[in-house]
Parts: structure tokens; C-alpha cells; sequence
């Protein structure tokens, strides 16, 4: 009986000893800060929807990267659009103190180009250029902010590696550079925003999803929904973004067979 007993317990803790320790995810925020510095950054790839009623009437596909300063400010972006109606585009943008400088290859403007040029140039960019680039269905949570996560983890809820909640526009960009300086800012500050933050053991975010109702703003997606799903890898990686060669770059459009289209400087 003895050699029973001592059999079962032996299985016992063997059993107890196999089963997997749920993973701790560190300080999000912490985490974050860890991983800021200039020269790095983040990859993402990033799936935007604008519903009418529970149609998807437009779907928009982003993959690039993002460098970011010490306070998770934007200072560079590379990114490839695709799905639009215009075709495949790339921007490269350099946020400055003030303004900023953009550069678009395809889409609209690519057809505007003058014959030999690849490249568009804007330095007229106001506030941040990240909307002017890519678009206004566009991430408004920008998870580089540690003021901008930080609220994101107290307005939500927190089941292990998931975070649910909702934010107003008001307080998001009380919070976030990235969401104040949108062209979403002052449509509508009561306009509320649902999210989803996914971390990894780590405690850095490997995704957002966000969801809000336009309200107001541009007339076209008026009473429509947007939900924007965005997934992020290599936090912290070194990144080089550059402007593009000069000699395919230009400051002019051919609109209408008029090729010395431009803006004032």
C-alpha cells in the first residue's frame, strides 16, 4: 500500500511539474521606454476597412517601418500602400521641429510626374506629415507613445495579454502627438475610439486594433465606420530610413499638361 501511495505522489508531482508557468508580462511602459532610442525603431504591417453598415466598402493595406525618437515620436517612416484606388504607392517622410519633409513614388501623383521623375517632394507638410502620407484611415494609437499607452492601459481592461477599452478623441490627443496633429483632430473630440492592445511576453505591443465612427470631418465617410488592425515586430531594431535619390525627385506636377505645377515656398 506504502509503495502505491509513494508511486501516486512521485506521478503527482511529476504531473504538477510538467504543466506550463503562465508567462509574466513585464511593464508595458517600462518595456517600451527600454526600446526607444534614435537610429531604431518598429516594422508593422497594417489592414484598414471602412464599413457601411457591415459591408466593407474599402480595404487599404500598409507595410513599412517606423523610426522613432526617445519619447516615441515618429522622426521617419517608410511606407508601401496598397489596395487603393489609385494603385500602389510608397511615401518617406522626416518629421521636423516644425513641419515636416514628405516624398510620394505611385498612386495619384505618380501619374502627375513629370517624364524621368519617380518621386514627389513636399516640404510644405504643417504640423506632423504622417496624415498628409498616409491617408485619413490611417492608426490614430500610435504604441511608441508611453503617455499615449499608458492611458490606453488605464482606460482599458486587462485580460493577460490583452488590453480592451474605449478613449474619446478629446483625451487621445491629450495624450498623443501622433493623434493631435491628424487631420481627425477638432472633427469631432466626443467621437469615441474602441481598442484592443495585444502585448507579447515582453510587455511590448504586438497589435492594435482600433474601431470609431466618423462624425465628422470630410463628407465621403461621414456615418461610416473605420476599423484599422495593426501588427508590429521587431521593437527596438535599427533603422535607416533615407530620402530618395535626387536626381528622380521633383517639386512639380504635370496637371492638365501644365508641368510647372507647385507649391509656394
Amino acid at each position: 500500500m506504502r509503495r502505491v501511495i509513494t508511486t501516486l505522489v512521485a506521478c503527482g508531482a511529476l504531473l504538477t511539474g510538467a504543466a506550463p508557468a503562465q508567462a509574466v508580462i513585464k511593464d508595458p511602459v517600462q518595456a517600451l521606454k527600454a526600446v526607444l532610442a534614435p537610429g531604431h525603431g518598429v516594422h508593422f504591417t497594417e489592414t484598414s476597412t471602412l464599413l457601411d453598415g457591415i459591408v466593407g466598402q474599402a480595404e487599404r493595406r500598409r507595410k513599412g517601418v517606423f523610426e522613432y525618437n526617445a519619447k516615441g515620436g515618429v522622426k521617419a517612416l517608410d511606407v508601401t500602400t496598397t489596395g487603393g484606388e489609385h494603385g500602389r504607392e510608397r511615401v518617406i517622410g522626416f518629421n521636423h521641429a516644425i513641419g515636416g519633409t514628405g516624398y510620394r513614388s505611385g498612386g495619384l501623383l505618380g501619374k502627375w510626374l513629370k517624364k524621368g521623375k519617380t518621386w514627389w517632394k513636399d516640404s510644405h507638410q504643417l504640423h506632423l506629415w504622417h496624415t498628409e502620407l498616409l491617408g485619413y484611415d490611417e492608426q490614430l494609437v500610435n504604441p511608441a507613445e508611453s503617455t499615449t499607452l499608458a492611458a490606453l492601459l488605464k482606460n482599458g481592461q486587462r485580460s493577460r495579454d490583452t488590453v480592451t477599452g474605449a478613449i474619446t478623441f478629446k483625451k487621445l490627443e491629450q495624450v498623443s502627438h501622433w493623434a493631435e496633429h491628424s487631420t481627425h483632430a477638432g472633427w469631432d473630440p466626443d467621437t469615441t475610439l474602441a481598442y484592443t492592445v495585444t502585448l507579447t511576453s515582453a510587455g511590448l505591443v504586438s497589435r492594435v486594433q482600433s474601431t470609431f465612427t466618423f462624425a465628422g470631418g470630410l463628407d465621403e465617410p461621414v456615418g461610416k465606420t473605420l476599423h484599422v488592425d495593426t501588427r508590429y515586430s521587431r521593437w527596438g531594431g535599427k533603422v535607416s530610413i533615407k530620402a530618395p535619390d535626387p536626381r528622380g525627385t521633383t517639386t512639380e506636377l504635370c496637371i492638365e499638361g501644365i508641368c510647372n505645377w507647385r507649391l509656394p515656398s
